[in-house]
C-alpha cells in the first residue's frame, strides 16, 4: 500500500461548509474511491493558513486527484469549486508533498 499526501487551499470563511459537505459525502463518490483502492483518506485543516492537508493510503493505481476523468469526480469538483482554489476544470489546486519520514 502506498501513501500520498498533498495540500489544497480553502477559501477563508468556508471551514464549516467544507466540513459539512464532507460529512455528507455522496455514497457514489465514497464507493468510487473505495473501488479504486483508496482505503484511508484523511484531510486536516491548518487554521492559520487555510491550507488543507490530505493523506491517502492507496492499494490501487490512482489517488483521488488522478481520477478526474470520472463524471462523479468532476461533479464533486464542480460542487466544491466555490469554496476552494481550483484549476480551470474545477479540480482543486493540489500541491504534492514528499514523504520524508514514516514510522510504522
Amino acid at each position: 500500500m502506498r501513501r500520498v499526501a498533498f495540500k489544497m487551499f480553502l477559501k477563508p470563511g468556508f471551514e464549516e461548509e467544507y466540513e459539512k459537505r464532507h460529512k455528507e459525502i455522496w455514497p457514489e463518490l465514497r464507493r468510487l474511491l473505495y473501488d479504486n483502492g483508496i482505503r484511508d483518506y484523511t484531510i486536516y485543516w491548518d487554521k492559520e493558513t487555510n491550507y488543507l492537508f490530505a493523506v491517502q493510503k492507496i492499494e490501487g493505481e490512482k489517488s483521488s486527484q488522478e481520477m478526474g476523468t470520472d463524471p462523479i469526480v468532476q461533479k464533486w469538483w464542480d460542487y466544491m469549486a466555490d469554496i476552494m482554489e481550483v484549476n480551470e476544470d474545477n479540480s482543486p489546486i493540489t500541491i504534492p508533498l514528499m514523504e520524508l519520514f514514516y514510522m510504522k
